[in-house]
């Protein structure tokens, strides 16, 4: 049965926060954090003007 995307999110963030390594290139990226809770957990995505926007995963703050 497939997970729910709440489940499949919590999945992939527990993988990645058991990680002890950066992905390769990571150094590069800035982090940008929500300006609503400060967390990391920020998407990108595509805008409404075909901008770009971001969304809070952990709060669902979205913001452009």
């Amino acid at each position: 049965m497939p997970l729910s995307i709440n489940e499949e999110a919590v999945r992939f963030l527990g993988m990645a926060a058991i990680s002890a390594e950066p992905p390769a290139g990571s150094e590069d990226v800035p982090s940008l954090n929500c300006p609503s809770c400060g967390s990391s957990h920020v998407a990108q995505m595509l805008g409404d003007n075909g901008g770009i926007s971001y969304v809070c995963t952990a709060c669902g703050h979205s913001w452009s």
